[in-house]
């Protein structure tokens, strides 16, 4: 009988397995293999039998019955995606919708990267569903605290680090260490002048600093803001403090880097974690949390 479990234990029941077999020192995740072994053994009437790459205009990846008329499943990645964390992300996503969501979907799934970042429709909240178990499945929350330690405040080279461990974007790596994180700390994406989407941590939400992206006037990135000053740094990352009044209301430290092959701007916002003179939310934390990450366009596990 085929087991429903929500995501996040699909992905500690498979991390548990991993970590049996391998041990800690087992990163990053081989996800094709784990894919085809583990279905095997679990589901062996209705296994993965393929995870193949091709080219996939406007999609990100794929799950299929198997098109060869086997049982089984296809997983499917879009071989023109350049970035090999954005392709294991997907490989993760993917067999997450194998594990979650094949039986709803007899016919399968295929995900363009909109599909995985907009969730607000029953549909989207099945890519959440996907995203949640593949950062649960590549970067499990114990071996990342043990890079990161959760009071820590990490420099762009060390998610860089963590990013190079999983294999996987350094985005998908600053968004799972903001979901663990005590610090306060915003993520901003931007392009050509305005915020495209942010992501705060659980302190900094509460506190009132994040930004709301969703259905809202596009946001223009602060002149003093590195974003705006790409070129009086020194290649394509940098760091600076700003004052109050220029990203909040309050002092920040920014660390920038920017991307050439995707074209955006990528800042971390770090904060001082004071709790006075600042206007908290007074709805429950893990609540609005929540909220705001299904509600934030574009906060893809893929850039």
């Amino acid at each position: 009988m085929t087991e429903r479990l929500p995501p996040l234990r699909w992905a500690n029941r498979v991390t548990r397995i991993l970590n049996t077999v391998f041990g800690e020192e087992r990163f990053p995740v081989k996800v094709a293999d784990v894919a085809r072994e583990l279905s095997q053994q679990l589901f062996p009437e209705d296994p993965i039998s393929l995870v193949k790459g091709a080219s996939l205009p406007g999609f990100e990846g794929a799950l299929y019955p198997d098109p060869s008329g086997k049982k089984g499943w296809a997983i499917l990645y879009n071989t023109d995606i350049a970035s090999p964390g954005r392709v294991n992300f997907t490989l993760a996503h993917e067999f997450g919708h194998y594990l979650v969501h094949r039986l709803d979907h007899p016919e399968g799934l295929q995900c363009s990267q909109q599909d995985m970042v907009r969730w607000d429709s029953a549909y989207r909240q099945l890519e959440q569903q996907a995203n949640q178990f593949a950062a649960g499945l590549l970067m499990p929350l114990d071996d990342f605290r043990r890079q990161i330690d959760d009071h820590a405040k990490p420099g762009l080279d060390d998610i860089s680090g963590c990013a190079d461990r999983y294999e996987v974007s350094l985005i998908a790596a600053i968004l799972r260490w903001l979901e663990y994180t005590t610090r306060r700390a915003v993520l901003v994406v931007s392009r050509d002048g305005f915020i495209l989407w942010a992501r705060s941590s659980k302190r900094a939400l509460k506190t009132g600093a994040f930004f709301r992206t969703a259905g809202q006037p596009p946001i223009p990135v602060p002149d003093c803001a590195l974003p705006m000053k790409r070129d009086t740094l020194d290649g394509s990352k940098g760091s600076i403090p700003h004052d109050a009044g220029v990203w909040f209301k309050e002092p920040c430290e920014e660390l920038a880097l920017f991307s050439d092959q995707y074209d955006f701007t990528i800042s971390l916002l770090h904060l001082e974690n004071m709790k006075g003179g600042y206007t908290y939310i007074e709805e429950n934390e893990d609540d609005v949390y929540e909220r705001m990450i299904r509600r934030t366009p574009g906060s893809s596990w893929l850039e």
